[in-house]
């Protein structure tokens, strides 16, 4: 008996031991992995035919460990044996760094009727989108100190399903006060934003050049950017023609905020960003200017800046690729957008700018209202609330209006991850290479759906977008934030497990 002992005590052991392996209790960390995660693997591999890389477009493996990337294998990823839990093939599907959205409107804290932290940063995730940065106005309070952007981070908490990070708010209250910029930087804003015309917000008044060049001489020293919404109201000859046209007409509107606007602005910024140069009084600082409408004017002021030395970058939207004038329909309220959506051969330019360099990034301008404000009953463009809702459908409509011109993978990915990831001073972000944040999304980019009733829409209100109704092609199919299989196939992870991106002091 005591022989029999001996020789099956040891096997008993084993097996219970392998019983304990494959039946434990999860662990605390498990357990929060499996919410925050629809996959519960904390080391896993993502392949496919198509990994958009800084060297190119590959067939390859993406080893995700935690929440970075450990290593990447270009090649025949089939003839491997890969170490770690769990494969995940997506075959032709394209693995492409997560896009970084630098200007969004989430309107949280005050105005969660409008959109809010936990709807905006699921539509996000629904479309790639792995990083928001969060505009300083359309919340309330406007975040513009340092004990507002903490009411921020607070309203924030648990309803983030992306990364999000936060800019805060130049005005004329602040500009002079270095000590509160300092407070407000110090606290986590990844920079400020300013107007230069009124921005429609009581809280946010607009700025002027000496505003924005004494903003820029404090973000100098923490190398930050300056955001600036360019355009400069000036008295047009039209002015009083204006108000005897038919305000449904969206010609009427499109003449009230005319290219000159935004030349007048973008030529004041010009003189700004003179001192941003070596030698300048606010070198280290960095001017962006947002939503670029007006590709004439505009555009060349932007070149010969840029020429000259100036830390300067701009982004343009995707409405002012896929839209032009000419289309809008009478009282159709959800095109506005200031500056205002411009003609077709303004729209071309645009492309072409993008194309050549010119234009440095993309970026959504999500900046939704309640349908009421819209005024979708009367139809009139000059009393409306203007901004465009798109958070979810960024990429598809890049690639699909896109198409045409044959931009690439790589361009998408330079313009929605790459170039923004700079912008907002995140290091690890914006592209897939060893060591970055596992910031993934997975999409195909030949299927084609319409944006309709049937369509899982994740916008607190679909129907005020100007893309309702459209055909588009690239159909987000799995997105990972840090590792965290966040979004896969119409279904979001359990818990909201996005964190708060803020400055480092």
């Amino acid at each position: 008996m005591d022989l029999l002992k001996s020789r099956f005590l040891p096997l008993l052991v084993l097996v219970a031991s392998i019983l304990l392996l494959y039946f434990r209790t999860p662990s605390s960390d498990e357990s929060i992995k499996r919410d925050c995660s629809l996959l519960s693997y904390d080391h896993f591999w993502v392949t496919s035919k198509r990994v958009v890389t800084p060297r190119g477009v590959t067939p390859g493996a993406v080893e995700i460990k935690g929440a970075r990337i450990n290593s990447i294998k270009e090649g025949d990823y089939k003839q491997w044996k890969l170490k770690g839990d769990f494969v995940l093939d997506y075959q032709n599907a394209v693995i492409m760094p997560g896009l970084i959205d630098v200007h969004t409107h989430l309107d949280e804290p005050g105005r969660t009727e409008w959109e809010g932290f936990s709807t905006g940063t699921k539509a996000a995730a629904a479309g790639g989108i792995t990083m928001l940065v969060d505009m300083p106005l359309n919340s309330f309070p406007s975040t513009v100190s340092e004990e507002t952007l903490k009411l921020k981070l607070e309203a924030a908490e648990k309803k983030l399903y992306v990364d999000v990070g936060f800019w805060g708010g130049l005005v004329p209250e602040n500009a002079f006060n270095a000590s509160a910029l300092d407070k407000l930087l110090n606290a986590g804003a990844l920079g400020l934003k300013s107007f230069m015309c009124p921005s429609g917000i009581n809280d946010f008044p607009m700025t002027n050049l000496t505003h924005i060049k004494e903003g820029l001489k404090i973000l100098a020293k923490y190398q930050r950017p300056l955001l600036v919404h360019a355009e400069f109201v000036l008295e047009t000859e039209n002015e009083n023609e204006n108000e005897n046209q038919d305000p449904k007409s969206y010609a009427t509107y499109l003449n009230t905020r005319p290219p000159s606007w935004e030349a007048e602005a973008i030529r004041q910024l010009k003189e700004a960003s003179e001192e941003t140069r070596i030698g300048g009084n606010a070198k280290g600082a960095h001017l962006h200017i947002v939503h670029l409408s007006d590709s004439k004017t505009s555009l060349d002021l932007i070149k010969e800046a840029k020429n000259g030395g100036s830390s300067l970058t701009v982004e343009t939207c995707p409405h002012y690729l896929a839209f032009s004038a000419e289309e809008i329909k009478n009282g159709d309220t959800r095109f506005k957008c200031s500056p205002p959506i411009r003609d077709e051969s303004n729209r071309k330019s645009l492309w072409n700018a993008l194309l050549e360099g010119h234009i440095d990034m993309l970026s959504s301008d999500h900046s939704p209202s309640i349908p009421e404000l819209k005024l979708f009953n009367e139809g009139d463009f000059l009393k409306a609330w203007g901004g465009i809702s798109s958070l979810q459908f960024v990429l598809p409509v890049t690639w699909s209006y896109g198409k045409p011109y044959g931009i690439t993978f790589n361009q998408l990915a330079t313009w929605w991850s790459e170039k923004p990831a700079k912008l907002a001073g995140q290091e690890s972000k914006g592209s897939i290479k060893v060591g970055n944040d596992a910031d993934i999304v997975i999409w195909e980019p030949e299927i084609e759906f319409e944006l309709d009733e049937n369509y899982d829409i994740y916008h607190k209100h679909p129907n005020i977008s100007a893309y309702i109704g459209r055909k588009l092609f690239g159909k987000v199919i799995s997105t990972f934030v840090r590792g965290n299989l966040v979004f896969n196939e119409g279904k979001h992870a359990l818990n909201a497990c996005g964190a708060p991106v803020l400055a480092k002091r």
